[in-house]
C-alpha cells in the first residue's frame, strides 16, 4: 500500500495525540482522596482485560473487542477526563473530538466504525468493553481500600452495578475477596505474607 507524505504526517499527528493520554489525568481520584492515574495507563489496562474477557467468552471477536477498549478514551486527549461529578455540569462532544482526531487518516472508517459500536454498547463486544472498562475501575478502587482508603468501599457498589455479562461478574466477585497485594506476597509464602499484609493494612 502507499501512503503519500500527507497521510504519513496524519498518522505522526494522531500518534502525538495519544501519546497526550500519557499525561491526561483520571480525575476521579481527586474525589476519591487518593491515587492518580492517566488515561493512558487505564486504555491499556482496560484492553488487557478485554483481552482476558474475549479469553472467557470464545463467540466474542477479540480483535475487535481489544481495540474498541484500546481506543475507548481517545477522545481525552482534546477533551480532558470527566468524572460523575463533572458530567452533572459540563457535556463533552467526544464523537466529535474522535472524528476530528481521526480525520484524513486512512483508519478513520475502521476506528469510527468502532468506536460507534463501543457507544452504542450493544454489541457483545461493546459489552464486554465497557465491562473490561469497570473491571478496571474495580481493580482500582480494591487497590486503594486495601491500602487504607475507607471511601473506595463506597464506590465499589456502583461499579459493580454497571457490569453486564456474567464473565464480568464473576471476575467482579473474586476481585472483592482478593488482596491487592496477593500476587506477589505469595512468593514468600504463608506466615510471612501474612506478616507484610498486617503492616499494610
Amino acid at each position: 500500500m502507499y501512503f503519500d507524505g500527507e497521510e504519513i504526517t496524519k498518522i505522526v499527528d494522531l500518534m502525538f495525540e495519544v501519546a497526550m493520554l500519557k499525561r491526561t489525568p483520571r480525575t476521579g481520584y481527586a474525589f476519591l482522596g487518593s491515587g492518580r492515574e492517566s488515561s493512558a495507563a487505564h486504555s491499556f489496562s482496560t484492553a488487557f482485560i478485554a483481552m482476558l474477557l474475549g479469553k472467557m467468552v470464545p463467540e466474542a471477536d477479540s480483535t475487535r473487542l481489544v481495540l474498541m477498549a484500546l481506543i475507548h478514551d481517545l477522545p481525552e486527549a482534546r477533551t480532558g477526563d470527566a468524572n460523575a461529578v463533572h458530567k452533572l455540569y459540563v457535556k463533552r462532544d467526544e464523537m466529535r473530538a474522535f472524528e476530528d482526531a481521526l480525520r484524513g487518516s486512512f483508519i478513520a472508517d475502521d476506528l469510527l466504525d468502532i468506536y460507534r459500536e463501543y457507544e452504542d454498547g450493544k454489541s457483545l463486544e461493546a459489552r464486554l468493553a465497557r465491562d473490561a472498562d469497570q473491571i478496571d475501575m474495580l481493580i482500582s478502587l480494591k487497590e486503594q481500600l486495601d491500602c487504607g482508603n475507607p471511601n473506595a468501599a463506597s464506590w465499589i457498589p456502583f461499579v459493580e452495578n454497571r457490569l453486564v455479562t456474567s464473565q464480568a461478574k464473576l471476575l467482579a466477585a473474586k476481585i472483592k475477596d482478593t488482596h491487592w497485594a496477593d500476587w506477589w506476597m505469595k512468593v514468600f509464602g504463608p506466615s510471612e505474607a501474612a506478616g507484610k499484609k498486617e503492616n499494610m493494612s
